[in-house]
């Protein structure tokens, strides 16, 4: 399942619109009915294996193991992306942590403007007086966080939560911080992230389109 940008605000708040080359920007969301052109290629597989290496090294650094620790994957490519964070823990800790998929769907802001759209099945252990790290591809407006925050409150209590997302393009609509990142990405709020992973997308990587700038235009 590929989330429009359109849902950016509401929907997803990380992703991006997933509008493919070609497609008309107005159709997508975009007030330019212009075409999305490729921005610039921000991580190849290498780069997103080395950024998801670094911050499994970083939650198990803060957090003092990862004893008590249990990643939950935010649907759709926040499930893959924490699955792959744990395998790379487990590979250097004696101690795999526990791991988890929440679908926010029934806990966003929206319900009522638009149809309710649930992505997979809430699959998560027993999170009281855990450390809950949250994992998403994008983060951007801080609604979607937000909403996980509310689902989690229904199925217990942590000791504390976290956040760890590929990549946080700014734009934030609410007090949100990232506590790992994989990339600080300033974008337009015009642009559009795009995540891919192998198990979602078929291959990795990470790109930023936009509307065409003038020059682009004219030539």
């Amino acid at each position: 399942m590929s989330p429009h940008q359109a849902d950016e605000r509401d929907a997803r708040d990380g992703r991006g619109r997933d509008v493919g080359a070609g497609v008309p920007l107005a159709s997508a969301g975009f007030a330019d009915a212009d075409v999305a052109v490729l921005r610039t290629h921000v991580f190849d597989a290498a780069d997103l294996r080395r950024a998801l290496t670094r911050i499994a090294h970083e939650i198990v650094e803060r957090n003092h193991g990862a004893d008590d620790v249990v990643l939950v994957g935010l649907y759709t490519r926040g499930v893959a992306l924490a699955s792959r964070i744990g395998a790379a823990i487990a590979s250097f800790e004696e101690t795999a942590p526990g791991q988890g998929a929440l679908d926010v769907a029934f806990y966003r802001d929206d319900i009522g403007l638009r149809p309710i759209a649930p992505t997979g099945p809430t699959e998560v252990p027993d999170i009281a007086d855990k450390v809950v790290v949250l994992v998403d591809d994008v983060l951007f407006t801080g609604r979607t966080v937000r909403a996980a925050l509310d689902a989690l409150h229904e199925l217990g209590r942590p000791r504390a939560v976290q956040l760890a997302v590929l990549v946080d393009r700014g734009h934030r609509e609410l007090p949100i911080r990232a506590d790992y990142v994989g990339k600080n990405l300033p974008t337009r709020s015009t642009e559009d992230v795009r995540v891919r992973l192998a198990e979602v997308d078929g291959d990795d990587g990470v790109d930023l389109w936009g509307v065409p700038e003038r020059e682009d235009r004219i030539t």
